[in-house]
């Protein structure tokens, strides 16, 4: 009898079915170290405790993608394990913060199946939530990944959910207790405002960063993501090891925070996509698009809907004359932040 697990293919797959995911993981304040030596993380209120304590929060929350990354990693050995690429985010909403101690499980469903045409692969809907040690949801969303086949078996019945576009700000969850009525722009590094901002506006972050194959490799393996491509590089044919997606969104948030300071807390993923591979040895620069404002019920906060892109070339540039992705662009993706206002 084997003891050991090839991960599920396509074929395994069957709308409504519930995966929970195995080993539960209590994050503390080295995970928050680690992550802010992988990036340029530098906001405010995920760095010190005074600055939210004059938030209105009772100490500094970790920050919200390690949330993400932590409740992600759990999934892939269940979802993600034989994939070939992440594909694209939607109805992501964070609920709770997260805390220095808590513990944070997660579990999917299965929503929707699709076998591509070339009967080697399919595509999968999961929406995920993620847990704290209280039960109270941290977070969820909904994500879809093309999975390799086990072979040239039947596919399951094709279905596809109907998804939102975007989250509405009517649901945005403000964390209990915040309040930005006496915020700090000074020791939050920028003057500007939700009112500064208009829709439209492209915001260049200016700064770049190299990615290494050790930094990427860590990054992933903090995370506890075991998705094959991204450290044995016999997966793909070109011998290259792809870089988990969730990296180049955090790198590309963190640069963010050179004209975008005080969009402090992320609170909603309306979508995204990963457009093109990426590899060691890229430089990625990021940009951000203004898509919308709206105000909270919690005083002194705003939410700012936000286009953020990640890119190998130039800022702005996220279309070809085609329609399809710049060969450049690497990340597209769209989320709500909470903003003083």
């Amino acid at each position: 009898m084997t003891k050991t697990s090839a991960g599920r293919f396509f074929e395994d797959y069957r709308v409504g079915d519930v995966m929970r995911h195995a080993v539960p993981r209590t994050i503390k304040m080295g995970e928050r170290a680690l992550y802010h030596a992988l990036y340029p993380a530098r906001h405010a209120l995920h760095s010190a405790d005074r600055f939210a304590q004059d938030c209105g929060l009772p100490f500094s929350p970790l920050d919200d993608l390690i949330t993400f990354h932590t409740v992600f990693g759990k999934t892939v050995p269940d979802v993600s394990l034989n994939a070939v690429a992440n594909l694209g985010y939607a109805e992501g909403r964070w609920i709770t913060p997260l805390w220095p101690g808590d513990t944070i499980t997660s579990e999917s469903e299965v929503i929707g199946v699709k076998q591509n045409s070339n009967g080697k692969s399919g595509v999968v809907w999961v929406r995920t939530t993620g847990r704290n040690q209280h039960g109270e949801t941290l977070m969820s969303y909904v994500r879809w990944v093309m999975v390799r086949k086990r072979g040239d078996g039947p596919a399951p019945e094709a279905i596809i959910p109907d998804l939102d576009d975007a989250v509405s700000a009517a649901d945005l969850v403000v964390p209990e207790g915040l309040d930005f009525t006496g915020y700090d722009f000074a020791l939050a590094g920028e003057p500007h405002r939700l009112g500064d901002y208009a829709v439209g506006e492209v915001i260049d972050h200016v700064d770049g960063v190299t990615i290494e194959e050790a930094e990427h490799m860590l990054a992933t393996r903090l995370w506890q993501n075991t998705a094959k491509v991204h450290f044995d590089a016999t997966q793909r044919p070109d011998g290259k090891r792809l870089i988990y997606g969730g990296h180049v969104i955090s790198l590309a948030r963190a640069l963010s925070f050179n004209g975008l300071a005080n969009a402090q807390m992320i609170v909603g993923l309306n979508g995204g996509a990963h457009a093109n591979p990426c590899f060691a040895g890229d430089t990625v620069r990021a940009w951000s698009e203004v898509l919308d404002t709206a105000g909270t019920t919690a005083p002194g906060v705003g939410a700012i809907r936000l286009r953020l892109v990640a890119t190998k070339g130039a800022a702005g540039v996220l279309r070809g004359d085609d329609g399809k992705y710049h060969p450049d662009v690497l990340l597209d993706l769209d989320y709500w932040a909470l903003m003083p206002v």
